[in-house]
């Protein structure tokens, strides 16, 4: 690999022009496949096979006129006090408005929707009064008949067989006869006002006004899906909404109107390619060497993120799994070419020839950097296995941008370095290196020396240190992985947005006026045996409704209808809680296990069911990634206790960081410095996510520190002292490599999206705890500890093993020919 990596590079050196045109080809056909081909993203998170999905689409399926999306607009009184007449008209006006937009099925007024419940209420206690009077009158006409019986009977034997007092009776039986039938369908009347009165006071709390009257809810349907209602159908509903002249109405429109695909570069990822840049500026020493990874990730994100988009027209993908292709691929793209960048210029300070030395860091560094990109390679695709599409997809574009990555650096960084030259070195440096005397030779030959009795001069740390470390280090650690303890999944809703959206105040206004529950209401069906009609169908209405009402925590029931051919029947269940609440996801499973075997859809009900196919995934998952890399870093550092203690270590800055997530998102603790409005569940795949990245970029850092340990310690220098030489010769680059990662990360932090502000927090508090903690800071002090044992591996597997040279040590000749010659003359060195 290391051979074939040193040819490609001298390759890219040699043709430098061609390979820079051939990524930028790659980059335009990305972009041309991109606005061709490019479909419409999603801002959606659906996980088809799931009991909530399959009621969503038993309830498109029965219900077709009511499958489409719907978005809800608030409307408040900006005053407090109750909506004047005038402003309800308003309101109503608009609404009639935005009903004849395009992909606009209709529109719910809450005031006609008020003023119909009402005039049902009414007509029912009409029906009460009507079938009181009129059992008082069958009662009265009874009483009647029972008199004129009671006269006839009294009569002598001879008189009631009288004729006339025949014909008496039988009029009174055929007036009985009526009455009976007067007072059976009285009491079929009566059962169903008794039976709509019922079904209204459970529904009493499903309201679209306000009891105070300032708040009042309006629905806009939308002729398709939700996940199928295109931007641009959204944005003239909210043209419409937004630009609409209510004088003393606040305007707040729901997270399914106005829920847009965030940016994929914004201000603080500027940000942290700035952070990024000064990091490479102090650690590299000049602008111009600065700027080739940025340049080189920057491109590759361009390459890798078009092409994942160009995809976007026949596979349905979320908004934000082109932001972590940007994510990653910036941060490895620098962190990468950075690697091989350091190399270069480290030998170019040594008289190295230009070409060989491209060649020589490519066939070293860039060997390390295929290895290592692997491993967050395999982390990545192997999201696949948890068999959750979205994010399967998530993990394959990300690996295929880390992909990108790794190609750009042993190939484009190398053609660019060719390009530059010298002046990837500073000012003085260039002028040394420009200098072919005798004089310069010897400098060279003393430096070395220099080094090289530096290196004979390093000692071990002191095994009391060692000891302190690890322990302080684990304790750290496990004190910030103990909120991980209470980790709560969800789903963000609108109270997760920042306090100044229109999402987060219609959120607010909605809870303040109608209660939590109304921000996530549940959808219940209810199969019928067989098909029920008129009465009896109303009759199963209402015992199903009282029964979901009469659960712990429901603030209302009210139905839907009933299926086309009367055997599916729909509810709407608010809760008391939210649709994050621990109260509601409880209802939720409490509906479930109702002996009827409900069907329940909604945001809460989508939680448990992402948690629990998470939480089945997880370990397979888990085993995968964890073998395979095991695997990878057993051959590459040919060591069974390295992989090992790699392992343990990302285990503890994988819980360190949960526990940072879980304080922040979950506990609201430095909150508003996050961006955090209202504390809630952490997002139901980040952890999954987390996980996945973290290994790989752990296993990266792992691969570049400890490799410098190996190649001492296959040098001939004991044990303990090679871990010092390793953490030596890798600390300036990792620590570098560290904090432009952070940073790239950071900057992601401020998105407007709260998914990606979750990534971005996670990820970056990932990397810094695992990378200055456990990689710079345990694992050498583990190290130590271990001593010649870290390096042990059985003789039959060393046999079986194959020899990668990660290192680039065959490409190294023994006798010094990586130097140049005293008499070399310039052009040389520069070709």
């Amino acid at each position: 690999m290391a051979r074939w990596l040193s040819a490609l590079g001298s390759l890219a050196a040699r043709r430098p022009r061609t390979t820079l045109t051939t990524w930028l080809v790659l980059l335009a056909l990305g972009v041309l496949g991109y606005l061709t081909l490019g479909g419409t993203l999603s801002s959606q998170v659906s996980l088809p096979g799931t009991p909530t999905a399959r009621v969503a689409e038993q309830l498109q399926r029965e219900f077709p006129d009511a499958s489409g999306g719907s978005g809800t607009v608030v409307f408040h009184a900006e005053d407090g006090s109750a909506l004047t007449d005038e402003q309800r008209a308003e309101v109503s006006a608009l609404l009639q408005r935005v009903a004849g937009a395009p992909g606009v099925a209709g529109v719910v007024d809450p005031f006609t929707t008020t003023e119909q419940r009402q005039q049902q209420a009414d007509q029912l206690a009409g029906g009460q009064q009507q079938v009181d009077a009129a059992r008082t009158q069958l009662d009265q006409g009874q009483a009647q008949l029972d008199a004129g019986r009671a006269q006839l009977e009294a009569l002598p034997a001879a008189a009631q067989r009288s004729p006339q007092v025949q014909a008496q009776l039988a009029a009174l039986e055929q007036q009985q006869a009526q009455l009976d039938a007067g007072r059976g369908q009285l009491e079929e009347q009566a059962r169903q006002v008794d039976l709509g009165s019922r079904l209204l006071a459970v529904a009493e709390g499903v309201r679209q006004v306000s009891t105070d009257g300032s708040t009042a809810l309006g629905v806009v349907q939308f002729t398709e899906p939700q996940e199928e209602v295109t931007p641009e159908t959204k944005e003239a509903v909210v043209s419409e909404l937004e630009g609409a002249d209510l004088p003393g109405v606040q305007v707040a429109l729901s997270q399914e109107l106005v829920q847009e695909v965030p940016e994929i570069l914004g201000p603080g990822e500027a940000a942290g390619l700035v952070v990024a840049a000064v990091t490479l500026l102090v650690v590299l020493g000049t602008a111009v060497a600065a700027v080739v990874p940025i340049v080189s990730a920057v491109v590759g994100v361009g390459v890798g993120v078009t092409a994942a988009l160009s995809l976007s027209g026949v596979v349905d993908m979320i908004s934000v799994t082109p932001v972590l292709g940007v994510m990653l691929g910036l941060a490895v793209g620098i962190d990468y070419s950075l690697f091989l960048i350091n190399r270069h210029r480290r030998q170019l300070l040594h008289g190295m020839q230009l070409r060989a030395s491209i060649a020589l860091a490519t066939g070293t560094a860039g060997n390390a950097v295929v290895f290592a990109g692997l491993t967050v390679v395999i982390a990545l695709a192997a999201l696949n296995v948890t068999g959750i599409g979205f994010l399967g997809l998530m993990g394959t574009v990300g690996a295929f941008c880390v992909l990108v990555a790794v190609a750009m650096a042993v190939t484009f960084t190398p053609a660019v370095l060719s390009l530059l030259g010298a002046r990837v070195l500073r000012r003085r440096e260039r002028a040394f290196y420009d200098r072919h005397d005798a004089a310069a030779e010897q400098q060279r030959h003393d430096d070395d020396e220099a080094e090289a009795a530096a290196q004979a001069a390093l000692r071990p740390m002191r095994t009391g240190r060692a000891v302190a470390t690890v322990v302080l280090g684990v304790a750290v650690l496990g004190l910030l992985a103990v909120p991980a303890a209470s980790l709560r999944l969800g789903l963000p809703d609108g109270s997760s947005e920042s306090a100044d959206s229109t999402q987060y105040q219609a959120f607010e206004l909605t809870e303040r006026a109608f209660g939590a529950g109304a921000n996530g209401p549940l959808l219940v069906v209810a199969d019928l045996p067989q098909p029920l009609t008129g009465t009896d169908q109303l009759a199963e209405q209402v015992r199903i409704a009282e029964q979901l009402a009469g659960q712990a925590d429901v603030a209302a029931v009210a139905p839907i209808g009933a299926s086309a051919d009367q055997r599916l029947l729909a509810f709407q269940v608010v809760p008391e809680g939210g649709p994050t609440a621990e109260s509601t996801e409880a209802l939720v499973q409490d509906i479930r296990d109702l002996p009827e075997g409900y069907g329940v859809a909604g945001v809460a009900s989508g939680n448990i069911d992402v948690s629990e196919k998470l939480a089945g995934a997880l370990p397979g998952y888990l085993a995968l990634v964890v073998g395979l890399s095991l695997l990878i870093l057993v051959v590459v550092f040919r060591s069974v206790l390295v992989p090992l203690t790699a392992t343990l270590g990302f285990v503890l800055s994988l819980f360190a960081t949960l526990g940072a997530i879980t304080a922040v998102y979950q506990w609201g603790w430095l909150g508003s410095l996050f961006g955090v409005t209202t504390p809630g569940p952490v997002l139901s795949f980040l952890p999954t996510i987390v996980i996945g990245i973290m290994f790989g970029l752990a296993m990266d850092y792992q691969l570049f520190l400890v490799s410098g340990m190996r190649e001492a310690h296959a040098h001939g220098v004991d044990a303990r002292t090679a871990v010092t030489a390793g953490v030596r010769a890798g600390r300036r680059v990792v620590v570098a490599a560290a904090i432009i990662m952070v940073s790239v990360f950071a900057g992601f932090i401020g998105s407007d999206s709260v998914i990606i502000r979750s990534f971005g927090f996670g990820l970056a508090f990932g990397v810094l705890a695992d990378a200055f903690v456990v990689r710079l800071l345990v694992i050498p002090a583990v190290m130590h500890l271990l001593g010649r044992s870290a390096w042990w591996l059985p003789r039959w597997l060393d046999r079986v093993l194959p020899d990668v040279d990660v290192e680039g040590a065959s490409l190294e000749r023994p006798d010094g020919a990586a130097s140049v010659s005293a008499g070399a003359p310039q052009a040389a060195r520069l070709r």
